[in-house]
């Protein structure tokens, strides 16, 4: 087993068993056949290829010869010896199966136009940070994450979204899902915790709770938002820790009540209760400035978590929670035995976009283009007098909630008549803990489509609503 070290590397395999020839053969042809060598591929001259492998070069220029006979090589004048290609291999017949071709619009939630991504900010933010970083920086890390961007976050977090936190209470996360798995397994320890969630809410985080071996109970959300002041309720005796979307409310996008921040900064003081606060869509708000976080209420019993998912876009997988004092080591142990610690470029780009404020002007820019998409889409709904329907969620967020009609059609319905025009939509359906007899909804994001889309996905959902 050999590398050669001259032209390209080219592990090599001689198996003495069939001599220096025959084995160099059968090792190149192997390489040919597996695709390891790929067409065009400029092999070592005979002279550094035998002085590699010390074998005799006339060995090596007749195992070339053979292969150039057979069709695996070439040999052109002033252009060395090339791979020509690899036989083509018939893979087995499979079995058609059939896939539902991608919607040719996509109005539903939980996505932003990543093609708003500032990929020239990006770029100069990445070579600032690389000439700037300490050669550290390349390294095994802090679980915690690099201090270059929790100093970043700290500052930031405190200006624009009134949490109280240093660096050492940031715990940097691949996103949302992974401090709330995190989270779940610390509340948990050895014995299963109940966690509060909201209802209706993303079942996929129900599932990332339970399988922290955490029960979850459901908290109800109405049009003030989640149902705080039940907590204290016997009902909810038994409940550690509440997760909630204090800014922008998933699924029905509500903002929660000052009284309902207020029960439940109340609540944790009187319980030693948790509260997950999932800072979700809480950059953009429309109608005033934006909501600041529950964490500033009750630092020492909120464990804030933001990302970058919404603003910057899924891809990154940047995201970041401030802890109360108790929790920072529990959380980054439980970081250190599962992921180790986050990758670093993206951390030391983020932490340079936030200190040169790009971040912020890059939100800002965001804001007044989804302001615009949600205006057009209001309008695209008609007067509010002519509708079967309400609307919900229009003062923040990336998405609204529309509410049925009991009287039909289904959810289901309309749904195959969206996607009968090419449209996807997201459904109320799917978000309830308890599926049955309850409310029924759709949930229009104006986030993902690009710009030039959007207009006629607007138009396409107006055609299928006005079916009501």
């Amino acid at each position: 087993m050999d590398w050669t070290t001259l032209g390209v590397d080219l592990h090599l395999e001689l198996d003495p068993a069939f001599g220096r020839r025959s084995g160099l053969e059968r090792a190149l042809r192997q390489a040919i056949r597996t695709g390891r060598l790929a067409a065009q591929t400029r092999l070592p001259s005979t002279r550094a290829l035998a002085a590699e492998l010390n074998i005799a070069r006339g060995t090596v220029s007749a195992a070339y010869d053979q292969l150039i006979a057979e069709g695996y090589l070439s040999a052109r004048t002033g252009s060395g010896t090339v791979v020509t290609g690899r036989p083509e291999i018939r893979a087995p017949a499979k079995r058609p199966v059939s896939e539902a071709p991608p919607p040719r619009y996509d109005l539903r939630p939980g996505s932003p136009d990543v093609s708003a991504f500032p990929t020239a900010a990006w770029l100069r933010a990445t070579r600032r940070a690389l000439d700037h970083a300490p050669a550290a920086a390349y390294d095994y890390g802090d679980p915690r994450g690099r201090i270059e961007l929790r100093t970043a976050l700290a500052e930031y977090l405190g200006r624009a979204r009134g949490v109280l936190t240093t660096p050492e209470q940031i715990v940097i996360t691949s996103g949302y899902v992974h401090a709330l798995a995190l989270l779940a397994d610390v509340i948990g320890g050895v014995a299963p915790a109940t966690i509060a969630m909201e209802d209706p809410g993303l079942s996929f985080h129900r599932d990332v709770v339970r399988h922290a071996r955490a029960r979850v109970v459901a908290l109800p959300v109405d049009e003030r938002g989640a149902r705080t002041d039940l907590l204290s309720t016997a009902a909810f005796s038994d409940v550690r820790a509440v997760v909630v979307t204090p800014a922008h409310q998933y699924p029905t996008g509500v903002t929660l009540h000052p009284q309902r921040r207020h029960a439940v900064a109340e609540w944790t003081g009187a319980r030693d209760g948790l509260v997950i606060e999932d800072d979700y869509d809480g950059e953009f708000r429309y109608d005033r400035q934006p909501v600041g976080a529950l964490q500033g209420m009750a630092p020492d019993h909120v464990a804030y978590v933001g990302t970058t998912s919404k603003t910057l876009g899924p891809a990154l997988r940047l995201g970041w929670m401030v802890l109360p004092e108790r929790l920072i080591e529990p959380v980054t142990e439980a970081k250190r035995h599962t992921v180790m610690h986050t990758e670093t470029i993206g951390q030391l780009t983020l932490a340079d976009l936030i200190a040169s404020h790009a971040y912020e002007r890059h939100i800002r820019a965001c804001r007044l283009r989804y302001r615009r998409r949600r205006d057009l889409l209001i309008s695209r709904l008609g007067p509010r007098s002519e509708r079967r329907f309400t609307v919900y969620g229009i003062a923040a967020g990336l998405h609204v909630m529309i509410s049925l009609p009991a009287t039909g059609p289904s959810e289901e319905r309309i749904l195959t008549d969206a996607a009968d025009q090419g449209l996807a939509l997201g459904d109320l359906g799917s978000h309830w803990h308890t599926p049955g007899d309850r409310p029924q909804g759709l949930i229009i994001g104006y986030g993902t489509p690009g710009e030039g889309a959007y207009p006629a996905a607007l138009d396409t959902m107006a055609r299928v609503l006005r079916g009501l």
